[in-house]
């Protein structure tokens, strides 16, 4: 357009003229041209340049976490999402603090915080959030048992816990003026997961915490009730600083634009903080039926690759189910696939090159199994030495010697599962997990997935228990010098106890 314009320009003068003026319009030109090429590089200019995304975040439940498949949570997944549509690689800079975090953010110290941050009045004043990403809502919470409270105007002793810094105790502040009796303990390094246990134990009577981190772990801690609900929801963003060039800004909310209108947010939402609670009696019978309607379709395939890794077959088909629920074309949010749900990673490690492929699948997760199998310290037997294989299959090795070390430290036995078991969901709690490599991990989840794998399996026991037992009582019908005992097989229509199972021989 600039050379358009200097071109009409120097057409409409007369001819005498244009020389002079043409050598004062280059000089003209090449000069713009020159400031525009020294202007310094936008923020999303000199983030494309590096690389990297830098994001300020904390190690959690709600936020991210090192998972059996790698690094996940809500926020990671998010932000890996961001940093995918930039072309860039993420860094996540880790900040315990919440204040901190945001005044981090606001100095330029990264590109922005991203950890489930409520977007309130207060804030806004430091940082500049994003358009919202969810809803959520404070939630009172009380023990079960215990008289529930209609308002705050019941919460008089001040036994109520906060997290330090958080929106909850904002929220106390403002709602003080009309509840000037209120008071409240705050404290750091808690998460809401910390705060539902406390109140389930008793050890506090209330607790604030917000609709998702409930939902997700309301399962865990039944004993903590929601009485009320603290307003109206709220909303969380990504905090950037204030500044003029809004580029990098920009490209995140047309991001959140995005994901939004395809989708994928409310799938994220969906599986990360509504996940089903473990195996129940409905989920139990439903395994029965499947028991019927789909083991045929593979257990040939199980019983093959039991064989060929001297696995047993029961065990592993108890374990595809509650990977994929016998599901070959079975894909999570992380990207793991197939009947037996392996990573990208674990597949090529393991010479595996189509996960949804059965035959592939099946035998690639025996085969992980057995590896994590033959890694734990040659000491311990079994049936411990198979239930924490199956622990590490679900958290991962590195969390599970995590778990051992708390064991170890508790005055517990590392290489027993029942000692295990109690000292997993510790990973979940941030005074815990803060002190081994690993980090945070949802530790109750692989004591749930091995009890899973367990149930499972004792009902297939049971399921194959029977068709045995058809098939002799049908032998001895076809002889009739054998009578049939009507009476117990009557009764052998019903699961035995665990107790009259076949015991737990695995390899």
């Amino acid at each position: 357009m600039l050379k358009q314009t200097i071109g009409l320009y120097l057409y409409r003068l007369p001819a005498r003229l244009r020389a002079k003026r043409l050598l004062f319009s280059v000089f003209l030109l090449t000069l713009t041209l020159a400031l525009n090429s020294s202007r310094p590089p936008t923020t999303l200019e000199q983030l494309l340049q590096t690389g990297t995304l830098v994001a300020i975040s904390r190690n959690g439940p709600t936020t991210y976490y090192e998972g059996p498949e790698g690094r996940t949570g809500f926020e990671f997944l998010l932000l890996q999402g961001f940093a995918d549509y930039l072309g860039v690689e993420l860094e996540i800079l880790e900040q315990e603090s919440l204040s901190k975090m945001l005044q981090q953010v606001a100095a330029d110290q990264a590109h922005l915080a991203a950890a489930g941050l409520s977007i309130t009045p207060q804030r806004a004043k430091t940082v500049k959030f994003t358009q919202p990403y969810l809803d959520v809502t404070q939630q009172l919470l009380y023990r079960r048992g215990a008289p529930k409270p209609d308002s705050l105007a019941d919460i008089t002793n001040g036994d109520l816990l906060v997290i330090a810094g958080s929106s909850h105790a904002e929220r106390l502040e403002t709602l003080q003026h009309d509840f000037p009796e209120l008071t409240w303990h705050e404290q750091e390094n808690l998460e809401m997961i910390d705060l539902m246990e406390m109140v389930h134990r008793g050890e506090v009577n209330y607790a604030i915490v917000d609709s998702n981190a409930y939902q997700t772990n309301a399962h865990i801690f039944p004993k903590a009730r929601v009485a009320f609900d603290l307003g109206e929801p709220e909303q969380l963003g990504w905090a950037f600083a204030y500044r003029l060039d809004t580029s990098l800004y920009d490209k995140a909310e047309a991001y959140l634009d995005e994901i939004r209108a395809n989708g994928s947010l409310e799938t994220l939402v969906a599986e990360l903080f509504h996940a089903p609670p473990p195996v129940s009696t409905g989920g139990a019978l439903l395994f029965t039926h499947r028991v019927d309607t789909r083991l045929p379709q593979w257990q040939t395939l199980i019983q093959d690759v039991a064989d060929e890794v001297d696995m047993n077959w029961q065990l592993l088909a108890a374990m595809s189910y509650q990977e994929s629920h016998w599901d070959a074309d079975a894909v999570s949010h992380t990207g793991v696939r197939g009947l037996m749900m392996l990573t990208r990673t674990t597949a090529r490690e393991l010479g595996i090159k189509d996960r949804q492929d059965p035959e592939q699948s099946m035998r690639g997760g025996a085969m992980y199994f057995k590896n994590l199998y033959g890694r734990l310290p040659e000491r311990i037997l079994d049936p411990d030495r198979t239930l924490l294989a199956l622990a590490a299959y679900n958290v991962g090795m590195g969390h599970l010697e995590d778990a051992r070390i708390l064991t170890e430290r508790h005055g517990g036995n590392p290489d027993l599962w029942t000692d295990v078991e109690k000292h997993l969901p510790l990973l979940a709690k941030r005074k815990y997990y803060r002190t081994v490599k690993h980090g945070y991990a949802r530790g109750w989840e692989p004591v749930h997935y091995v009890n899973n794998i367990l149930k499972y399996r004792d009902i297939i026991v049971w399921h194959d228990q029977q068709e045995q037992r058809r098939l002799a009582i049908a032998e001895n019908t076809e002889s009739p010098e054998e009578p049939v005992n009507n009476e117990e097989d009557a009764d052998s229509s019903t699961p035995p106890n665990d107790a009259n199972l076949a015991p737990l021989s695995i390899l």
